[in-house]
């Protein structure tokens, strides 16, 4: 009787050897990232942070997950990996930080079809991309190679954020009341919502492909698409230093309709004049090519406004100007009103 054929991992499609290179071209990256409070390589169990508690009165840790959605999508079929990870931090340090907190630390989960430890660590360049801007570290993450899962071109990203502020200076909401002005940052596009929408928009009805150029865009429809979610953590852990913040709404899915209440206190309503600030031009081409109700925009993209801050009125000014001085576009984009916790548009 024959010997049964020996089975091996990598027969399987698993390949170790390869989720080994993959490390080691991704350490440079991390190594880039590095803050002093971080007490070990990658490649231990679990990554290592000294907070320094001396610095706060009543530490409080502050944590977000998210993950890049159907984007990765356009991703893969340009075959451009290196910025989708700045995606990635972006959505779960925007988040952390709409609590007042200061993004200390980001681990990330990679799911492959095939792992190719290039592609690998294209897209680790660009997560760690995305710690250098938010100021905080890559301590860590997974790659888990899934064959028969994932198709062999596929894969998915997720991400961990741990940040930290002080109890008394958590920012809920809570403070806001009518009169105060609401101060828009502005988004580089589409950010990471809304894509499920959007390709099935330009992609499928439209029969448009990621490398049509689009004179209105100034270039091809997957660079603009493609176009990282801006992270808001420095100006905003900035302003947060100098002046009043009384809360702060990032723009995800849902939109402004469905973000901006979510700080509201009761007996208020966020009033938006629609034309303070210039709806870019992604977001009146997909509502153009799809039909699309200007409800159903503005209640799943972020039409251009990618965070939302609550101010006094008598700080505004101040405020658009330090902004301006550091070339951060901003604009005042409405008020705090009597009401239920809603947004209404005029």
């Amino acid at each position: 009787m024959d010997e049964p054929k020996r089975m091996t991992y990598r027969e399987a499609g698993v390949d170790i050897d390869a989720g080994n290179r993959a490390v080691a071209l991704i350490k440079e990256h991390l190594a880039r990232t590095r803050r002093p409070e971080v007490l070990a390589d990658i490649g231990g169990f679990g990554g290592l942070f000294s907070l320094d508690i001396s610095r706060y009165r009543q530490p409080v840790l502050v944590s977000g997950t998210d993950g890049v959605g159907t984007k990765l999508r356009i991703a893969m079929l340009m075959d451009k990996h290196d910025t989708i990870g700045i995606d990635a931090v972006a959505m779960c340090v925007n988040d952390v930080l709409v609590l007042g907190a200061e993004p200390l630390f980001f681990l990330d989960y990679l799911a492959v079809g095939k792992l190719k430890p290039e592609r690998v660590a294209e897209i680790v360049k660009g997560i760690a991309a995305g710690c250098e801007q938010a100021g905080c570290a890559l301590i860590g993450g997974e790659t888990a190679e899934m064959p028969g899962f994932y198709g062999e071109e596929e894969y998915d990203v997720a991400g961990f954020a741990v940040g930290v502020v002080d109890r008394d200076k958590i920012i809920d909401g809570s403070r806001i009341k009518p009169g105060d002005r609401l101060i828009g940052l502005a988004s580089s596009g589409l950010h990471s919502n809304g894509f499920s929408l959007a390709r099935r928009v330009l992609l499928e009805a439209a029969g448009l492909s990621v490398d049509d150029f689009v004179p209105r865009l100034g270039k091809t429809l997957g660079e603009e698409m493609l176009t990282p979610t801006r992270i808001y953590v420095k100006p905003v852990l900035e302003l947060l230093s100098r002046f009043d913040i009384k809360g702060m709404a990032h723009i995800t899915g849902g939109g402004m309709v469905e973000n901006i209440p979510r700080i509201l206190p009761e007996g208020t309503e966020a009033v938006l004049e629609v034309s303070a600030w210039p709806v870019p031009e992604i977001f009146k081409f997909i509502q153009e090519k799809g039909n699309i109700e200007e409800s159903e925009m503005w209640r799943t993209f972020n039409m251009g406004i990618g965070m939302v801050l609550v101010v006094p009125p008598g700080q505004v000014q101040e405020i658009l100007q330090y902004l301006a001085d550091r070339k951060e576009t901003a604009y005042l984009i409405g008020e705090i009103r009597e009401g239920n916790p809603q947004v209404r548009f005029i």
